[in-house]
């Protein structure tokens, strides 16, 4: 652990590859954990910061956080929680079908999902007659998806638990791992007990936010401490094979802004590589993943949308005229730090979720409420900082427009509506 610093460490190989050729590639303002939202009564507490740097590996290409903050001060009071969005449980319907059609999932097999949150994802396995079990170190979260009917249990997944679950369930058809696989400092503990899981024919299904999208649309915001690692398929097939296991599909998909979504197996299993897996690597080198000066070209593309941002919100500002945020996800933590936003620009946060409102945005500690508190305090224009949710934010909130209000959508491209 850093001296003066209990919560964090930082370190000095690979993740992947557990090479010390490591470069610095982009610098973050220090922030709060993205989801430490406090209540009022610690408005007088100083929160602490962790620094937040980007190091790209010279050996295998990964793109990574080495400063690692105390997962359980980071997951264990998790405010985020999957089903309050309806976008995302068509998605996990979805993804659920797609991969019990795609990988012949038996009725009755079991389903493991390593950081399951609020079994959303599960529950579409189970409605297609899987049996399910969840994982999830957040507390609250999982007793709640236990007493909605979904068996989660509260616990950090390792090679132990893994071992644990397969003398008391059996072996999995399907392991998932869905926006967690970039959470987690020892994937090779993780991948280890995926394997130990997986029936011989079984596939692990895992979706990450994709480095080529986060490069090619500017979407740094989605760099926050959660997210230890920014995929991409090249290192990540090499780091299978070095793991006993394969990978044989990928695909990219629009969640959060870009994702990748893979499919692996145990390296004995008995399913072909796909064309995917190289085609997708060929994109990777051609957008220049695997090249410094693309790092170079990332930092002014931020430097450039802060700038325009800043112009903007002090034009409004100069005309008299009062903003506000809608959407209070992780991802707003790295953006205003890194614009240097706080309650002088924004007077409010706007957000849907119940375990949110009533807080305080982790650090600038701007007040998190319900869309009821529009009425009563009415603002000229809605900085919508959950920007992937745009479309249907603005649909649902037509009465801004109608009201002569403006939103603003910070990213991919700066646009005011």
């Amino acid at each position: 652990m850093t001296s003066g610093e209990p919560s964090y460490f930082h370190r000095d190989t690979c993740r992947l590859c557990a090479s010390p050729d490591l470069i610095r590639v982009l610098t973050i303002p220090a922030t709060p954990p993205a989801n430490a939202f406090i209540p009022a009564e610690q408005l007088d507490q100083p929160q602490q910061t962790f620094p937040l740097d980007l190091w790209y590996c010279g050996a295998c290409g990964h793109l990574q956080l080495l400063d690692v903050v105390d997962p359980s001060v980071l997951f264990e009071n998790y405010v985020y929680v999957s089903g309050t969005s309806p976008a995302f449980v068509k998605h996990f319907r979805d993804y659920a079908e797609h991969i019990v059609q795609s990988f012949d999932l038996k009725p009755g097999g079991l389903v493991v999902d390593i950081g399951s949150n609020d079994g959303t994802l599960l529950a579409q396995f189970k409605d297609l007659g899987l049996q399910v079990l969840g994982i999830d170190p957040a507390k609250d979260i999982s007793a709640a998806a236990t007493a909605s009917g979904i068996e989660t249990l509260n616990r950090f997944f390792d090679s132990s638990l893994a071992e644990d679950i397969r003398q008391s369930h059996g072996a999995a058809q399907c392991v998932t791992a869905n926006n967690v696989f970039a959470h987690i400092d020892d994937l090779a503990e993780i991948v280890k007990g995926i394997r130990l899981m997986l029936a011989p024919d079984g596939v692990f299904a895992f979706e990450v936010s994709y480095r080529l999208d986060v490069l090619e649309d500017t979407l740094f915001d989605t760099i926050y401490h959660e997210h230890l690692d920014y995929h991409a398929v090249k290192p990540l097939q090499a780091f299978f094979d070095a793991n006993d296991m394969t990978l044989i599909d990928v695909e990219r998909v629009s969640t959060h802004g870009g994702s990748l979504r893979g499919f692996a197996q145990r390296s004995d299993g008995a399913r072909p590589v796909k064309a995917s897996v190289a085609e997708l690597i060929a994109v990777e080198e051609e957008a220049g993943l695997y090249q410094l000066k693309r790092y170079q070209e990332f930092s002014d593309q931020i430097d450039k949308l802060g700038t325009d941002l800043r112009a903007l919100l002090d034009d409004i500002k100069a005309q008299g005229k009062t903003v506000a945020g809608f959407g209070a996800p992780a991802k707003a933590t790295t953006l205003m730090y890194r614009f240097g936003l706080d309650q002088s620009e924004i007077a409010y946060i706007v957000d849907d979720s119940p375990l949110k409102q009533g807080l305080y945005s982790p650090g600038l500690h701007i007040p998190v409420v319900p869309k009821e508190h529009m009425d009563a305090a009415p603002v000229d224009y809605l900085l919508i900082l959950a920007w992937n949710f745009a479309e249907p934010i603005i649909r649902n909130n037509q009465q801004v427009l109608d009201n002569g209000g403006h939103f603003v959508v910070p990213v991919p491209d700066l646009k005011v509506i």
